[in-house]
């Protein structure tokens, strides 16, 4: 029997290569395929749902101070460049 498909162009190759493989030709190669597809009731993949993000608060916990922080920061800069001008490092 005689029908018309229109195939997406990626199918179209998988199906090309695996007949030019096998040494068949591209009608057995799709009967084949097909075939093989209803045999095994495989349904089409089922999409897979969106991954989500769900918002958290951020920030410090209760008691941290931000201003100690940030001399924190500070006094470990400077620990490491006087370090480097030790060592004879710029």
């Amino acid at each position: 029997m005689r029908t018309t498909l229109t195939l997406d162009d990626d199918l179209l190759k998988e199906l090309q290569e695996a007949a030019r493989n096998s040494g068949k030709s591209l009608k057995e190669v799709v009967n084949e395929t097909l075939r093989h597809g209803l045999s095994t009731g495989a349904s089409p993949s089922r999409r897979v749902p969106r991954f989500r993000v769900h918002p958290q608060p951020c920030g410090f916990r209760a008691g941290i101070d931000v201003t100690k922080l940030n001399q924190l920061v500070d006094e470990l800069e400077i620990d490491r460049a006087g370090s480097l001008v030790i060592r004879g490092k710029r």
